[in-house]
């Protein structure tokens, strides 16, 4: 158990931790009265909390899930902040990216089942990639008032950041960009599958 006491693995175990927070489970019920694992797509990110509560009340909707956007990236950004503090490595910084983004999508309090990942992956991804992050943001803003599929607009900007981080930084390890946007990928694929049998539904 001695390896408990070593920094960088309480750093992946906070990373984890924090990065299961369910924002959007918790703001839905705490304010709304909602339970949004068991409406509209069951995820528990901003995009399924603003769709559920728009139901009830549209006002409280937005606030919500803006709400859950900015709590569920920043959590991810948090601990990362704090880990520069600690002066820790680049690849331990990357670990925790990774491990925050995990946490989300799995999330311990939830039977391992959490959101998209959307939010959390960016946020860290912010962190370590400014510039990237925000070319893959403007990919995204473009995506969305075009498409108005939360989804896709989501994917092609997490494509988007890859593309910039492979031509940015040519020198850089790949690899964790490379892992988060196949977990952002394969928590999406019920939306590919609906989205490919015509039934993705837009964000009006």
């Amino acid at each position: 158990m001695d390896f408990l006491f070593n920094t960088n693995v309480q750093f992946f175990i906070l990373a984890y931790l924090v990065g299961g927070i369910p924002f959007g489970l918790l703001l839905a019920k705490k304010f709304a009265g909602v339970n949004v694992k068991e409406s509209g797509s069951n995820s528990i990110g901003a995009t399924n909390v603003l769709r559920v509560v728009k139901e009830t009340n549209p006002g409280l909707a937005k606030k919500l899930g803006a709400a859950t956007l900015a709590l569920d990236a920043f959590k991810g950004i948090a601990v990362l902040l704090v880990a520069m503090a600690f002066g820790l490595s680049e690849a331990t910084l990357w670990g925790i990216a990774i491990l925050a983004v995990i946490g989300h999508c799995f999330s311990p309090y939830l039977g391992f089942e959490g959101g998209k990942g959307i939010a959390t992956g960016m946020g860290v991804m912010a962190v370590l990639l400014p510039v990237e992050t925000a070319i893959a943001l403007v990919v995204w803003i473009v995506m969305a008032k075009t498409l108005k599929i939360s989804s896709v607009s989501s994917l092609i900007g997490v494509i988007g950041l890859n593309v910039a981080a492979f031509i940015l930084q040519p020198e850089m390890a790949h690899a964790p960009i490379l892992i988060i946007s196949f977990i952002l990928f394969y928590k999406h694929i019920p939306n590919l599958i609906r989205l490919f049998q015509g039934q993705e539904k837009k964000v009006i």
